[in-house]
Parts: structure tokens; sequence; C-alpha cells
């Protein structure tokens, strides 16, 4: 790869500026820069970050350099400084004041870019690294150089590789403030969108259903022309979840993997008023002590009783039951053995249940040699 740095001022980068928020594209440069090619994330600077870049181009600070890759055209693509170009364009374009004024201290923050300000800022030279190679060449250096700064997240590094119609669909409705999947899922995802966290989610959901990776997965479907069957899951799980648990509860149903137990779970059908009747009811028991576990419990017909992480006796409760027993393990004394164990040597056990209305608590609590213990488990 041949890389070549370039003194290249505000002007020259400001001239053809475009931020086209409906498609995403962002250009600039006399419109030969690309500014946001399809592996790039979405704008992520928030004001803080967007006076430092400011304030420093107003104190003549130098910015990190930045570097753009030469297609055969002629035309560019950036591979590292969109963050820092959009604040100063969208600046220079009168979409933004937030940041403190340097010529005149006594008024902090001002409204207009005033002539005197705008000189400035479009005569700063910016230190750009211009690079030339094959594409492979290019998204390789892409990852290396976004070691720094925004760090990119595992998802914004796949799009670096996986690139095409099919992603830039899938972005679109996935990836953008405000866009459909936000809309349609807020209440059940949990991260933000323009870091990719639902496309990352919804990919590892349906690829997980496929028995895949999502690198897999984006392989595969890298250069389909449209993203219209992950749309269509991601919109499934939604259906099925609102469907079966009517009754939302944010602090427990936000951030859930509801794709995974839609693979698992959403062929059968459920009776939505039992379910809710039983959440009750599981909700108020005190030895539940992982209360979002209540879905996948319940789904699996009460079999998986580790996701509701079930209350366990507390080693003072271990210790008054070894006492009161004397170290003998019942099971063992009803076979005509009187064997006194080490405390070490024995495991705490609900007499009934917590399954069959059981409770952790020193009357239902009883300390069994290990051997019993198992053997009472596997039943």
């Amino acid at each position: 790869m041949k890389i070549k740095l370039h003194e290249i001022t505000v002007c020259e980068v400001f001239n053809g500026y475009r931020n086209d928020d409906e498609s995403g594209q962002v250009v600039a440069y006399g419109g030969l820069l690309n500014v946001r090619p399809a592996y790039q994330r979405e704008f992520v600077y928030d004001d803080k970050k967007r006076a430092a870049v400011m304030d420093s181009i107003l104190h003549d600070f130098p910015l990190n350099v930045m570097y753009w890759s030469k297609n055969e055209d002629g035309t560019y693509e950036m591979l590292d400084g969109q963050q820092r170009t959009i604040s100063v364009c969208e600046w220079l374009a009168n979409h933004y004041s937030i940041f403190a004024n340097p010529l005149h201290p006594d008024s902090p923050y001002y409204a207009d870019t005033s002539p005197e300000i705008t000189e400035r800022v479009l005569d700063y030279k910016l230190m750009i690294y211009i690079c030339e190679g094959t594409n492979e060449e290019k998204l390789d250096w892409f990852k290396v150089i976004n070691i720094a700064g925004e760090r990119l997240t595992d998802q914004e590094l796949r799009n670096a590789i996986y690139t095409g119609q099919w992603l830039s669909d899938a972005k679109r409705y996935f990836s953008k403030r405000q866009c459909v999947a936000y809309k349609l899922g807020e209440r059940y995802m949990s991260g933000t969108p323009i870091r990719q966290d639902y496309l990352q989610t919804v990919l590892f959901w349906i690829s997980s259903a496929e028995g895949k990776t999502i690198e897999q997965y984006m392989a595969e479907h890298q250069h389909d022309t449209h993203a219209t069957p992950l749309k269509q899951y991601y919109k499934s799980v939604l259906d099925w979840v609102e469907l079966t648990f009517p009754t939302y509860r944010a602090k427990l149903m936000k951030g859930l993997d509801w794709g995974l137990l839609y693979n698992e779970y959403g062929q059968k059908v459920y009776d939505p008023n039992a379910l809710e009747s039983e959440i009750k009811r599981l909700l108020t028991d005190d030895d539940v002590t992982k209360q979002k576990g209540v879905y996948e419990y319940l789904l699996s017909g009460k079999t998986k009783e580790k996701a509701l992480s079930i209350r366990q006796f507390t080693e003072n409760e271990r210790r008054t039951m070894y006492e009161r027993q004397g170290g003998i393990c019942p099971m063992c004394k009803a076979e005509g053995k009187e064997k006194i164990w080490a405390i070490e040597e024995m495991h705490a056990d609900h007499i009934l249940p917590w399954s069959k209305g059981g409770h952790t608590t020193l009357e239902n609590g009883q300390m069994l040699c290990r051997d019993h213990n198992l053997a009472k488990s596997a039943k």
C-alpha cells in the first residue's frame, strides 16, 4: 500500500459538503470524498467532543492525522477522521454552535459563524494521509488505525468487511437514530442503534437459529440486494414477545435475549393469562433471586430452574443444620449408617424441593452427604 501525507485546508474539504440524513450519505471535497463509506459507523460525537474539535482548530492546535483512501477513478473514501470532519463541516454549515469563543472571552457562546472566525476555520490545514492499495489492504489498514479514539465495536469492524447493498439496507433499518428497529423494539432492546448494538444483537439471534456465527451469516448474505429476511425475523420476535407476554415490565424485559428464546420456544403455543399468573407468583417469591429469569423458566415448562437462581442456604444456615444433625446424614441414618461427616463433605438440601413449594428455610433444610444429595437431585 502507498501512503503519502498531504496538507489540505478545511476550505477544500468543506467544498461541496452534503449530509443526507435519509440515505446516510455524506460527501465533501468537491463531491470527491465519501465521508461515510458503507463500512463506517454513524456519527457518534457528542457536544463535548465536537466542541473539542472546534476548540483545537480555533486555537490552531493540531488535530490527529486523518486517513483517506484513493480509488482508481480519482475519488476518495474516508478511512479515519469521519467524526472530526463532520464536526467542523456541520459547524460551517451553521447546524450547531456549542463551543466557547476564544476571540471574545467575555462572550463565552455565540450563535453565528462570524466572518473573522469562519475564515480562521476555513484556512486551518488538516494533515491527511492518502492511501492507495487493494480493497483488502485498505480495510486492514482501516481496522488498524481505528484502534485509538472512538474505538470501533465488534460489529463496526464486521461492517468494514461485509460491505454491500445488503449491509446498507440492514443499517438503514437497524443503525440510524430513530430507525425503524428502534421505534419498534426500543422497549425490549438494550444498547444504541448508532453503535450497531441493535444490528449485532439481531444478527446474533438469527445466526444462532441457523447454527452459524455472525460472520458466517454476514458472509452468506453480503451480496444480497436487500435485508428483508433479517427485518422480518426481528419483527416476528417482537410480535411473539408482545403476544406471549402482553404485560410489559421494563426492568425485567428490556435487554433479554428474546431472539434466543424465540428460536427455542417460538413454535409452541402458550396461554398468556396462565403465564401472567405464574409471573406474578414468582415475582413475590423471596427465593427467586433472578427475576429476569422467570420468562425462560416458564417458557421451558418450568424445567430450567437455574434461570431463577433460587436462593441457596447461607454458610450460617449450613452450620446450624450441620450442628443440629450432629454431622450425620439422615439418609445414611435411615440405611443404618451413622457416620459423622465433616461439614465440607455435606451439601445443603431442601427437604421439600423448591419446585414443589419448599422454601429456603431452616425448617425445610437438611445436610446430606454428597452421594445422597446427588442421588436425590437426579430423581
